[in-house]
């Protein structure tokens, strides 16, 4: 609906079907919840773009909307919390009439500010009014220590009460916050424990009563706002706390979490993840690669070297994708070859996407970040290619292998001599239709499956991998007592800069 067609006065907002019954008395709770079981009778799709919470988190939401109750979305980083609260805007009606110029949105019907009630007694039905869509509806604050409650509810303003030659008590002095800005809307606040106490108890008011004061001033706003939160268990003790009577007042505590399943991670990644760059150079990330790239954050999440508390955020998987893309079109265009194909060599290119996104506890610090993430990768590849080359019968490869074979693949040398080089080995581009490689495939993809292969095959240890021999056999020391790790630790033989 245009706003063009809608009343834009007082008076024709009177006469239309927008009438004082419709709108006068309907909190903003009272319309999420109306319009919330209008979307669940007509089976339309809750927070569209977030994935895994069908059965978990958006039931309990739901619930929380249809009691009309403030809630808090508790849970670690990237678990799509903001992403939620920013959702609710779908929940309310598609346009509200304010009182145009009204610093929070008053009700034409039921003016609460001093100069809305002082315009509406001297211009009547000419008052004019203004539309105002859903996303102007919702605030939102990111808490800090350094916030104030003038920030929050408001303040004395000493410029306009001069200007205007007022008393310092006079409403119309009043520069109001957000929260009173967020009038007949949602008031969103992010990490809640790092708001200061004091500013919390600030709160109590417009939570419990419903109303806000200011200054100590004699003046109540009846405020009609739902208020929403977010917060990460690690800040509890981290950095601050949510006060209990703070905590009482809210009406439902809804935790969050990460996908629980690859199939989940996935969706989520292809969804956020920039890989679609267009241009005139195509891009390919199998599916398998994909795999891998969230199969490492789901590892390392049960890893006893990553810090649990911080969490693994979705953001890994996504960030890591990015630049294993970038990484493809690096090399596809110094080779000039189309398309460009990623492989798992960009995986190890991506490292410092997984670096800069996983806290360490004291055996991972010991470790190192970088061994750790080597680490993540190759197990990764490990389970990824088991689950597509179970029961396949390798023998060859890797007799050829054992037989004193090796691969080495130079950084400049072309895809289609990589090819070359492949074919070589006895078996190893036989089951690449387990890859989704069809016959007749372009060389780069043909490519990047078999060296799929090879890094599977050295990830169970049946190959070795150096960057002086590439893939080769080396049979393990029994002496040593430990599993083999001919690669010392280090990157890919193959690094893309």
């Amino acid at each position: 609906m245009s706003t063009t067609q809608l009343p834009g006065t007082l008076g024709e907002l009177r006469r239309s079907a927008w009438t004082e019954e419709r709108i006068g008395g309907r909190s903003v709770k009272q319309e999420v919840r109306d319009n919330l079981l209008r979307m669940l009778a007509s089976g339309e799709a809750l927070f569209p773009g977030v994935h895994g919470y069908e059965d978990s988190v958006v039931p309990q939401i739901v619930n929380a909307l249809l009691a009309r109750q403030n809630f808090i979305l508790l849970g670690l980083r990237g678990q799509a919390k903001s992403r939620i609260l920013r959702g609710l805007t779908a929940l309310l009606d598609e346009y509200l009439p304010v009182i145009a110029g009204c610093e929070i949105n008053d009700n034409p019907y039921r003016a609460i500010c001093k100069a809305c009630r002082e315009r509406i007694a001297r211009e009547g039905d000419s008052t004019p009014i203004h539309w105002m869509p859903r996303p102007g509806r919702y605030v939102e604050k990111l808490a800090t220590p350094d916030v104030t409650i003038a920030d929050m509810i408001g303040d004395v303003d000493p410029i306009r009460a001069a200007r205007g030659g007022r008393d310092l008590s006079d409403e119309l002095t009043m520069h109001y916050g957000l929260l009173p800005r967020a009038n007949r809307g949602i008031f969103a606040i992010n990490e809640l424990p790092d708001l200061a106490g004091k500013i919390q108890v600030g709160l109590f008011n417009i939570m419990q009563e419903g109303d806000v004061q200011i200054k100590g001033y004699p003046l109540r706003l009846p405020l009609d706002v739902l208020l929403v939160f977010t917060a990460n268990p690690e800040d509890y003790t981290a950095r601050g706390k949510i006060i209990t009577p703070l905590k009482d007042r809210i009406g439902s505590e809804i935790r969050t979490h990460y996908p629980g399943s690859v199939e989940e991670g996935l969706r989520i990644t292809a969804q956020e993840a920039w890989t679609d760059r267009g241009g005139q150079l195509p891009l390919e990330v199998p599916g398998y690669l994909r795999e891998v790239i969230e199969q490492i954050a789901f590892l390392a999440r049960d890893d006893k070297r990553v810090d649990k508390r911080s969490g693994v955020s979705q953001r890994l998987p996504i960030s890591v994708l990015e630049n294993v893309a970038s990484s493809a079109e690096q090399r596809a265009v110094r080779r000039q070859e189309r398309p460009a194909v990623a492989r798992v060599a960009d995986v190890y290119s991506a490292m410092p996407s997984i670096t800069g996104k996983i806290e360490l506890e004291y055996e991972g610090e010991l470790r190192g970040a970088d061994t750790v993430a080597r680490e993540l990768i190759r197990a990764a590849i490990g389970r990824t290619f088991e689950r597509h080359f179970s029961g396949v019968n390798l023998d060859k490869t890797v007799e050829w292998f054992q037989s004193g074979g090796e691969v080495k693949l130079p950084n400049t040398m072309p895809s289609r001599d990589e090819l070359l080089v492949m074919k070589r080995v006895p078996g190893l581009l036989d089951r690449l239709d387990r890859l989704g490689v069809r016959e007749g495939a372009n060389a780069a993809v043909v490519v990047a499956a078999a060296e799929f292969v090879l890094e599977g095959l050295w990830a169970q240890r049946r190959v070795s991998r150096s960057e002086e021999r590439g893939y080769h056999a080396e049979a393990p020391r029994p002496s040593e007592g430990r599993e083999q790790e001919p690669y010392a630790g280090r990157g890919p033989r193959r690094q893309f800069n």
